[in-house]
């Protein structure tokens, strides 16, 4: 699978949109060790930064392409 690179835009609206979701009782994605929620304070936007780092996350960004000329 082809890796692209996000930009700051696409990242945040990710991390946030998934930190949402964990706020309103999503499950987790990854585990977590409770040592390890009690470090980043139970944030559920500090998971959601986890969560994109490990690539687990089942969110797409679509970019549109600019419409050709003829």
């Amino acid at each position: 699978m082809k890796q692209f690179k996000f930009t700051k835009y696409e990242k945040a609206r990710v991390i946030g949109a998934r930190a949402l979701q964990l706020s309103m009782n999503a499950p987790l994605l990854i585990k977590l060790e409770k040592s390890e929620f009690e470090k980043i304070k139970y944030s559920p936007i500090e998971v959601a930064k986890l969560e994109f780092e490990k690539e687990v996350l089942p969110i797409t960004v679509k970019r549109p392409l600019p419409k050709r000329k003829e």
